[in-house]
């Protein structure tokens, strides 16, 4: 079966996962049919995605009609044989029970059409097992979800030991389909990808605090602010639900062995129903407070053990050829917001260092979770990397650099730069302000690069601002602070002054250090649905890369100080009628009339773009100084060929070609 065949997909299960999927795939066009086990659970679920369609409509995520479309696509049902009788693909989230999920494959088995391909969406179980139920484990995988699947960007795709090619490349054209990142897991693991390195991880921070060698308070503020996890580790135990990664935990420990042995305060939480925010008390307390995870106290040696435990996690999924590096890092990235992917993190730490701290954990214990992995051991004494050599930097049309946080490709003589952190709203990091000064750079020299184009990947941020955890970072240094500052400063300075015209295309979140990014751009084009707003003072800070100064410069000092004051968001026709927008576009229009833009820039005189630039920079402060510049460009342009190429195309009534002569 193709991708073109398939019309009609059955989720079973209306639960948080089911109707969130069964909201995903009627946004994408199918018909959906939901079951669920009792008319209450399908009425429930329907109306959740009748009420997360609604948000997205109030949010411009979507047209109205499109929500309407999409709702009318879904079918609630609780007769199995009606919700499978015309089913292309089933996506089964039921309660992950294996003995659940066993009775409902040899039920559906009985009425699903013989085309029918089957898919899991469970987050640990064997997928194997599961297809050994039915009559087609061939046409069996896991297509496994995160919470919540209407926000979240990876579909973990899991070929099961029968699984034939034909089925996981359907499944991963069919998340594609549905807006979603596939990530291959090549062989049916426990935790697969995500959940085989952040279980571990969490359960390695219980053993920290079981063991005394430090606190919940500092094991979370190393996990945050140290590693720039989204949560500590304990807040995210709460969050998830202490039961939920203890479960998953003690499957992976009856199927890998002792090194997932679950730690004893896991079990004592578990077993006192402390469960984490849902009961209102785990580690935290919820009904006084719930987490204050601390800046400033995190501790090196639990940011060692930490990194060396996931490295270890890393190592064996690439030794057992579950998934390699890379994917690695883009699953645990888009599916559990880490700044950085696993791997790379091990190879930032050393990977020698790393297995020096588990070999050091293990002969202090004993225990089998600190045997480092022969391949990581192997990389060690090496001197490898996960990643092994960087390659080195490609020049020429289509070229893509080589970056991780941004990503830069030359089109039409347009060199586009993409912020690329959408798993954490395409924050800047220190590693982000370091590879756009270098990016700027080297486009500067490149002689196919016109003009420059900036955008954010995906539809949900262009840049939600500075990346606040990797800011906090070792507590409140004043020092540090003003160095950060500058850092920001020069790099966008560096693009605002840059000798070519810089497009920012802004589409959803433009907060913060990335409005102060989008400032230092000639010209902005925004999506209807963007929101734009400097919150600093939200937080008791003041925009510190740039936009006390530079946004002054475009919207008048008024205007500036009503921003920033404010800290309040602006919806786009607001900012274009400030003039902080040139234009707002439709939002499906948006990516043609971005590059449309840059590419109409890319055609101008270089040199007339140029020292335009300069005498108005340089205006700003001195106009006599501005006004000096422009007379001796004025000048110098007289005698080149750009003018000569401009009078003869418009004597001759067609377009100029200019070539910065």
């Amino acid at each position: 079966m193709k991708l073109d065949d398939v019309e009609h997909v059955t989720v079973l299960g209306a639960g948080n996962m089911g109707h969130g999927i069964a909201e995903v795939a009627a946004l994408a066009g199918y018909d959906v049919r939901m079951r669920d086990i009792k008319a209450e659970f399908v009425e429930d679920g329907y109306e959740q995605i009748e009420w997360s369609l609604g948000k997205l409509a109030e949010k411009d995520r979507i047209s109205e009609d499109d929500a309407e479309a999409a709702l009318e696509r879904v079918t609630p049902l609780v007769d199995l044989e009606e919700a499978v009788e015309d089913a292309d693909v089933v996506i089964e989230a039921v309660p992950e029970k294996m003995e659940i999920k066993r009775d409902v494959y040899e039920e559906l088995e009985e009425y699903a059409p013989d085309h029918t391909v089957f898919t899991s969406n469970t987050s640990s179980l064997s997928i194997t097992d599961l297809s050994e139920v039915t009559e087609r484990p061939e046409r069996f995988c896991g297509m496994h979800f995160f919470n919540p699947p209407v926000r979240m960007e990876l579909v973990e795709v899991i070929s099961g030991a029968h699984t034939d090619e034909e089925t996981l490349e359907l499944i991963e054209e069919l998340a594609e389909a549905m807006d979603k990142t596939p990530v291959r897991v090549r062989k049916d693991s426990p935790g697969f990808i995500v959940n085989r390195v952040l279980v571990p991880l969490m359960n390695e921070a219980a053993w920290i605090v079981e063991m005394g060698d430090a606190t919940v308070a500092e094991v979370d503020s190393t996990t945050k602010f140290d590693i720039g996890l989204p949560m500590g580790a304990f807040e995210l135990a709460d969050q998830v639900g202490i039961d939920v990664g203890y479960h998953v935990l003690e499957y992976m420990h009856d199927q890998l062995g002792d090194a997932y042995e679950p730690c004893p305060v896991l079990v004592e939480k578990v077993e006192a129903e402390e469960l984490g925010k849902k009961t209102g008390s785990g580690f935290y307390d919820y009904e006084d407070g719930g987490a204050d995870v601390p800046t400033g106290e995190g501790d090196d040696d639990v940011r060692l053990r930490l990194l060396a435990v996931m490295a270890n996690e890393v190592a064996g999924l690439v030794e057992n050829d579950v998934a390699d590096p890379p994917a690695i890092d883009r699953a645990v990235m888009l599916g559990a917001g880490f700044p950085d992917g696993p791997a790379k993190m091990a190879d930032d730490a050393g990977i020698e260092t790393l297995v020096e701290t588990l070999e050091e954990l293990y002969d202090r214990t004993g225990a089998a979770r600190y045997e480092p992995e022969a391949c990581l051991t192997d990389l060690a004494e090496s001197g490898g990397t996960f990643h092994g050599e960087d390659e080195g930097d490609s020049e020429g049309e289509g070229d893509v650099f080589d970056f991780e946080a941004i990503s830069v490709e030359i089109q039409d003589r347009v060199g586009h730069v993409q912020l690329s952190r959408p798993h954490r709203m395409n924050t800047i990091s220190d590693e982000l302000l370091e590879e756009l000064s270098s990016a700027i750079d080297e486009l500067e020299e490149h002689e196919e690069v016109r003009a420059i184009l900036l955008t954010g990947e995906g539809d949900r941020a262009f840049s939600a601002g500075a990346d606040v955890q990797s800011m906090a970072a070792g507590g409140a240094d004043p020092i540090a602070g003003v160095e950060l500052s500058r850092k920001g400063q020069q790099t966008f300075g560096k693009l605002e002054a840059c000798d070519m015209p810089v497009v920012a295309g802004i589409d959803g979140y433009c907060l913060g250090g990335g409005m102060e990014l989008a400032t230092c751009a000639d010209l902005r084009i925004a999506t209807e649905r963007s929101e734009l707003g400097q919150p600093e003072h939200n937080l008791g800070l003041l925009p510190g890369w740039g936009g006390t100064q530079r946004l002054s410069h475009i919207v008048g000092e008024g205007r500036a100080k009503e921003i920033i004051f404010t800290a309040e968001r602006y919806d786009a026709e607001t900012m274009e009628e400030y003039g902080f927008l040139n234009d707002v576009v439709d939002n499906e229009e948006f990516d043609d009339r971005a590059f449309e833009l840059a590419r109409e820039m890319a055609s101008g005189p270089p040199i007339a773009q140029r020292y335009t630039k300069r005498a108005m920079l340089y205006g700003r402060e001195d106009t006599d100084a501005g006004l000096e510049i422009e007379a001796q460009a004025f000048g110098h342009l007289m005698a080149t060929d750009d003018l000569m190429e401009g009078i003869t195309a418009f004597m001759g009534d067609s377009e100029p070609e200019f070539e910065g002569k």
